[in-house]
């Protein structure tokens, strides 16, 4: 017996045309275009992920370095003084106080500095 595909041609169609939902008009229209569109906005955002996180990294550092100095220290020596004092604080934490808390922040620094 021979097996007719057009539902599952379709629903193949649907699920591309959803993806592309928001993009120009030849890659919504035309499945070929639609599925190669979702392929690279797949690569994209693979790849933008990785790059966020080394993003964030940088504002972080570029904010700790901003409040440091204005405690009297570098971000090199507050991170090195951190280390030597054991005292454990990612740079997301460090950044938030810096921002948020700069008493906070500048107690550490003093802590850090000892």
């Amino acid at each position: 017996m021979r097996v007719k595909r057009g539902v599952t041609s379709h629903q193949k169609h649907q699920k591309i045309r959803k993806a592309t939902k928001g993009m120009t008009h030849s890659n919504r229209v035309s499945v070929k275009r639609g599925k190669q569109a979702v392929t690279k906005s797949l690569q994209n955002a693979t790849r933008d992920r990785r790059n966020r996180k080394r993003t964030f990294r940088q504002l972080w550092n570029a904010r700790i370095n901003a409040a440091a100095r204005l405690n009297g220290t570098t971000y090199s020596k507050l991170m090195a003084n951190l280390k030597a004092k054991n005292i454990v604080l990612d740079r997301k934490v460090l950044a938030e106080l810096a921002v948020n808390e700069p008493k906070a922040f500048a107690e550490v620094v003093k802590a850090a500095s000892k």
